[in-house]
C-alpha cells in the first residue's frame, strides 16, 4: 500500500510546471494537505568518453548562479517523446554530441519534498559531434572536464544529477583500475 491521492486542485498553471493543493491519505490513515509542483520529469545525461566528460556552464537564475556546472539536462516537455529521445536531443542541443551507446543510469527525485520531478540519468558514450538547436534563451558554454580531474571537481559541483553521475563515474573507473 501507498501513500493516496485524495483531492488535487491546480492553484496556480505556469509555463512547464503548475502548483497544485493535494490532499494525501497515508498508509497509517492520517490525511495531509501538501503544496506540490507538478513536473513532467526531466532527462540528464553523463556523456564521457576515455578523456573527457562533457559538462554545460549555464545561467540558473532560480539559484542566483551565472555559471552553474552541470551534466547536460533537459525537461520532457514534448508530447509522446521518450526519456531516452528526449536525452538525444538534450545531448546534441546542450553538448553538441550524439552518442552510439546509451546505458540508464538511475531514476532519482531531486527534490521530493515540494517537487513531482523525476529525473531518469543516462550514460551516453561512444560519442560523435552532433547538432541541435538551443532554446532561445539558453546560454550554455560546453566545459570539457579530464576524467583525470573528477575527484578535485567534486567539491565544485552543486547540481545533485551531476553529483551522482560523476560518483558513479569515478567509482566505476576505480573499479576498473582494480
Amino acid at each position: 500500500m501507498s501513500v493516496e491521492l485524495l483531492e488535487s486542485k491546480v492553484a496556480y498553471e505556469g509555463y512547464g510546471v503548475d502548483v497544485e493543493i493535494r490532499r494525501y491519505r497515508r498508509v497509517d490513515g492520517t490525511e495531509v494537505e501538501r503544496q506540490v509542483i507538478d513536473h513532467p520529469g526531466s532527462v540528464a545525461i553523463l556523456a564521457h568518453d576515455d578523456e573527457f566528460v562533457y559538462l554545460v556552464a549555464q545561467p540558473r537564475e532560480a539559484v542566483e548562479e551565472d555559471a552553474l556546472l552541470e551534466i547536460p539536462a533537459g525537461t520532457l516537455d514534448r508530447d509522446g517523446e521518450t526519456e531516452l529521445e528526449c536525452a538525444r536531443r538534450e545531448l546534441a542541443e546542450e553538448a553538441e554530441l550524439a552518442a552510439a551507446e546509451w546505458t540508464e543510469l538511475a531514476k532519482i527525485y531531486p527534490s521530493p519534498g515540494y517537487i513531482s520531478e523525476l529525473v531518469t540519468i543516462f550514460i551516453a558514450t561512444d560519442l560523435s559531434p552532433a547538432s541541435g538547436e538551443r532554446d532561445a534563451d539558453e546560454a550554455i558554454d560546453i566545459v570539457r572536464l579530464p576524467v583525470t580531474e573528477l575527484d578535485e571537481a567534486l567539491p565544485r559541483i552543486r547540481d545533485a544529477s551531476t553529483l551522482i553521475a560523476l560518483m558513479a563515474l569515478r567509482d566505476r573507473l576505480a573499479s576498473d583500475r582494480r
